[in-house]
């Protein structure tokens, strides 16, 4: 069974234009599937759609095959911009989703602990975000959307905002991470480079109203070696998908 799937979701906000029309897509366990296609396309919409923010007008989300359409918080979601509390320590901001739900914090701050060298922040528990750099405030993020526990993760272009060195090495250990934790997770990216470095599959969402166009499978072990960019089969990948967006 699959740990997510979207079963012909139509959305529109103002029940006349169709923003997002007849979308399906699955995604197994401890899976990376992305979506990539141009600004405008509808992507943000289908997450709020996903993570139950927004009804469709039509269709289904299953979750381990049971209906989660528009019921918020069976899913997490992590935005482009890390939005980790100023006033808050590292490891407080990461706890958050536990202390949300009513763990206290010192209980909460416990649990996160063991996680913070998994994911490459040993020494920034007592530090406050304006302490990291861009990268790092991106881990800790993504630390805080693990800990609220969900089965599935919506990550809408969280490196967005990184340079190009710095989005290398968070990819490699993007990749790792997620080996690591097993979390099953759908990406956006506009980044057709990105989408290929990281994904098992690929499904291109274009048009007015958005729909999706294609799915590609990325037939590569995880994680990728660093020079996997500078491949042949790197770019036969990334003239297909080029191609297809056409």
């Amino acid at each position: 069974m699959d740990k997510l799937n979207v079963n012909n979701v139509t959305f529109s906000y103002d029940g006349k234009v169709n923003v997002i029309e007849n979308i399906n897509i699955r995604l197994g366990e401890g899976e990376l599937v992305c979506l990539l296609g141009v600004s405008g396309g509808g992507k943000t919409t289908l997450f709020n759609v996903i993570s139950g923010l927004n009804r469709p007008q039509t269709g289904e989300v299953l979750l381990d095959g049971k209906d989660i359409t528009g019921v918020p918080g069976k899913i997490s979601y992590m935005l482009q911009k890390d939005l980790l509390l100023p006033y808050r320590t590292i490891e407080e901001n990461a706890a958050l989703p536990l202390i949300i739900r009513g763990m206290k914090k010192k209980e909460a701050v416990a649990k996160v602990q063991p996680h913070f060298a998994a994911f490459g922040l040993q020494g920034t528990e007592k530090k406050y975000p304006a302490e990291l750099s861009g990268g790092m405030r991106q881990r800790a993020a993504l630390l805080r959307t693990y800990m609220t526990e969900a089965p599935v993760a919506l990550l809408d272009e969280p490196f967005s905002a990184l340079d190009t060195l710095t989005k290398s090495e968070i990819h490699r250990w993007f990749l790792g991470v997620m080996e690591k934790i097993k979390l099953s997770t759908v990406f956006i990216t506009h980044d057709i480079d990105e989408a290929i470095l990281l994904s098992d599959r690929i499904y291109l969402l274009g048009g007015k109203p958005g729909a999706i166009t294609d799915e590609i499978t990325i037939d590569e072990p995880k994680p990728r070696s660093a020079d996997f960019n500078l491949t042949d089969r790197f770019l036969a990948y990334k003239r297909l998908i080029i191609s297809k967006l056409k």
